[in-house]
């Protein structure tokens, strides 16, 4: 049985574009083979934003009763993700960049010899052998033509992901949604059909 992490980081509940595909995409999974599936929604129960009082529950020793509880809820969402075989993505542009809930929880699952580690050679992502298919809606056109200077959602994920070793990525992007309902149905259908297409692929390549 496959291990499928999903997280969705919309806050616009079920008016979500990246939330309906990306239901598309789990149950295209699900066909593919049976699986377990783990589900966090960001925008309805979101991950705490580190402060001054939790951040050495990520990046130090804990030792108050906030900071101890910050590195159970981190503990609790790296194992997640490490036992996970394909992990979707739901990711929203929101001011050209992610949505601060999926910073939030990236911000949790980003430590020191849990999911990487420093080496001489530089950092050494720990999660390999994994899968990822990341979502994104967008209002406007960013893959081509001169917005694409300020994508600073898509190379920021590809990084943050490779950098804890999840360099096997599948963007599939609806773009163009907010040029209109002919231009917004065009996108969710051609996204819908990549995400069916990526599907087979991905678990070939997390088995």
């Amino acid at each position: 049985m496959n291990n499928i992490l999903v997280i969705d980081s919309a806050v616009s509940g079920d008016s979500s574009v990246s939330k309906a595909l990306v239901r598309d995409a789990v149950a295209a999974l699900a066909e593919q083979a049976p699986a377990s599936i783990v589900h966090r929604d960001l925008g309805r129960d979101p991950v705490p934003h580190l402060t001054e009082e939790t951040l050495a529950g990520v990046r130090g020793t804990p030792g108050t009763e906030a900071e101890l509880a910050t590195r159970a809820l981190s503990d609790e969402l790296v194992a997640e993700l490490r036992a996970a075989d394909v992990v979707v993505i739901g990711a929203p542009m929101y001011n050209f960049s992610i949505a601060t809930g999926l910073r939030s929880w990236f911000d949790h699952v980003l430590r020191a010899g849990e999911t990487f580690r420093y080496t001489e050679a530089g950092p050494q992502g720990l999660l390999e052998g994994k899968h990822v298919i990341v979502v994104e809606s967008r209002g406007g056109l960013y893959s081509e033509g001169p917005a694409q200077a300020v994508d600073f959602q898509e190379p920021y994920l590809r990084h943050l992901l490779g950098f804890i070793g999840l360099r096997d990525v599948t963007f599939v992007r609806a773009e163009r949604i907010g040029f209109g309902p002919e231009a917004r149905a065009e996108a969710i259908a051609a996204a819908t059909a990549a995400l069916r297409d990526a599907a087979a692929p991905a678990l070939a390549r997390a088995a």
